[in-house]
């Protein structure tokens, strides 16, 4: 009995941490996509960081915000105790984040993803406040996250500064 609640137990956890990196998975392939046709022909801030650095921060931000969850979800009695509050807000900070590299990568709208993680950094910090009053481990694990969140937010700004939009040749009204 007490290896079959083991197993169940590390099962939520592996889904936990799984769950937020599909959505790193699945965004990684647009990413990959848009690198080399248009990301390349970008102006970049000297802080950039190489290309190489995001996979592995961001497959680590995710396990450990998804254990994160697992941890609220575990000690504020699922999804109608005291954990409903802290997982909706979690729900809406990684739908905030899978949202960030459409709008980025797939629209090459630079503006629209600072928009985006603006919002995500607002409410990730949020639900990091939520998960330490359920879990002060899950709420701890939110602060690498909140710093890189910081720099990445930073980044996107340098970037909306350094590549202006270009006025869409479609709506330009041509008077003689």
């Amino acid at each position: 009995m007490a290896e079959e609640n083991t197993t169940k137990t590390a099962l939520k956890i592996a889904g936990a941490v799984i769950l937020p990196n599909l959505g790193g998975i699945i965004n990684g392939h647009l990413t990959r996509k848009n690198l080399k046709n248009w990301y390349v022909n970008l102006n970049f801030p000297s802080f950039r960081p190489p290309n190489w650095v995001f996979a592995p921060v961001w497959t680590s931000l995710y396990a450990g915000m998804g254990y994160g969850s697992y941890l609220v979800w575990r000690d504020g009695g699922g999804f109608s105790g005291d954990a409903k509050l802290p997982l909706v807000a979690y729900a809406t900070q990684l739908a905030l984040n899978w949202a960030w590299t459409p709008i980025f990568f797939g629209k090459h709208n630079i503006k629209g993803a600072l928009i985006d993680i603006v919002a995500l950094t607002a409410t990730a910090g949020a639900c990091g406040v939520l998960f330490y009053r359920v879990n002060q481990t899950a709420g701890l694990l939110f602060l690498p996250y909140m710093a890189w969140l910081g720099f990445a937010t930073a980044l996107n700004y340098a970037m909306w500064k350094l590549n202006p939009e270009k006025p869409n040749q479609e709506n330009v009204i041509v008077t003689k």
